[in-house]
């Protein structure tokens, strides 16, 4: 991005381009703000996100409208604890076709596609669980020892009830830390539920219109890794991480006392490449501090597990961030 005129023309057609995609979801969803921004930004970082909230409240409808505004293939996995691996990933078939000939055919699973809902992932096992952990880090699938490339761009959007624990497999957390964003998706106020009412139960819904392809959101991607980050801004990244792992010489004292594991070098990544969305989307060629703030909750709340004493007293990830975030600028404000 050396060339300012050509770099100002490349930010202002990503600021569209969002902007494009927001209006277009908003088109059927109501409300919900932080979460489709949220959800925006992870796709165009490349990354995966994990919705947690209760039933009913527009989850799915999300990622359906999402991919109707992007014009990408849309896949969905219902998880159950009976689902098995082969189920996720695919499976190889076996063919009689003419005379005695025989041949072996690839079925290919529910996650070949390009966004994927992964609907109450935690009700499904373990093993099942497992099969995601190759396709969200690496883009392929390995299945009767052949390994393929899933489609580009690819994204899990996962959904997971944070009430109901009856039945349930607790994402382990190497699998959380593959999640770019964990977002909490709320109930709607008072005053959205007329037009949730109008969209959802008259004879017509919203049509969404296509305002991007997946060769636009894999373009855009590759602005979003060109944005530079000035040294201050890298540099408090690395801290906030720090900051989440107990004994660092940034955590607070009740990181030490309640955390059990802090988040892993992919917080920071998540922290950097999210403030580079959130820097374009602003009209700005680098990253600022104030992105990186910005993205420490949805990117560090999923990566902090609290130990048997933090849970006890009722604390949650969010209130260790919020007091990393305060004590981050009361350290800037004495400088």
């Amino acid at each position: 991005m050396t060339d300012t005129a050509a770099a100002k023309a490349q930010v202002e057609h990503f600021q569209k381009t969002f902007t494009a995609l927001r209006n277009a979801v908003h088109e059927l969803i109501v409300g919900q703000h932080d979460v489709v921004d949220g959800v925006l930004t992870a796709v165009f970082a490349g990354g995966h996100v994990l919705l947690e909230g209760v039933p009913g409240i527009g989850k799915t409808m999300l990622v359906k409208t999402l991919g109707d505004a992007m014009h990408l293939q849309k896949g969905r996995i219902q998880f159950t604890p009976d689902l098995m691996p082969a189920d996720v990933l695919g499976t190889m078939v076996l063919e009689e076709g003419q005379g005695a000939a025989r041949s072996v055919r690839f079925q290919p699973g529910p996650i070949h596609t390009n966004l994927l809902l992964a609907d109450e992932i935690n009700r499904a096992t373990p093993k099942t669980q497992s099969a995601l952990l190759e396709a969200m880090q690496e883009q392929q699938a390995t299945v009767g020892g052949q390994t393929r490339a899933l489609p580009q761009p690819f994204v899990v959007l996962a959904t997971q009830n944070p009430v109901e624990q009856e039945g349930t497999y607790p994402l382990p957390e190497a699998q959380l830390d593959r999640f770019l964003f964990k977002l909490i998706v709320g109930y709607p106020r008072e005053e959205e539920y007329a037009a949730i009412l109008q969209r959802t139960t008259s004879g017509k819904a919203p049509q969404v219109p296509t305002v991007a392809s997946a060769e636009d959101v894999l373009a855009l991607r590759k602005l979003v890794r060109e944005v530079p980050v000035p040294e201050v801004a890298q540099r408090l990244a690395v801290r906030l991480v720090m900051a989440t792992q107990p004994k660092s010489p940034y955590a607070t004292e009740r990181v030490n006392k309640y955390v059990h594991l802090g988040s892993s070098p992919r917080g920071a990544q998540a922290l950097v490449l999210a403030g580079k969305v959130f820097a374009l989307r602003d009209g700005r060629f680098a990253v600022s501090s104030e992105d990186v703030k910005k993205a420490a909750l949805p990117a560090l709340r999923h990566r902090m597990l609290l130990n048997f004493e933090g849970l006890g007293e009722g604390l949650t990830a969010d209130d260790l961030v919020r007091e990393i975030l305060e004590k981050s600028a009361q350290l800037e404000a004495q400088r």
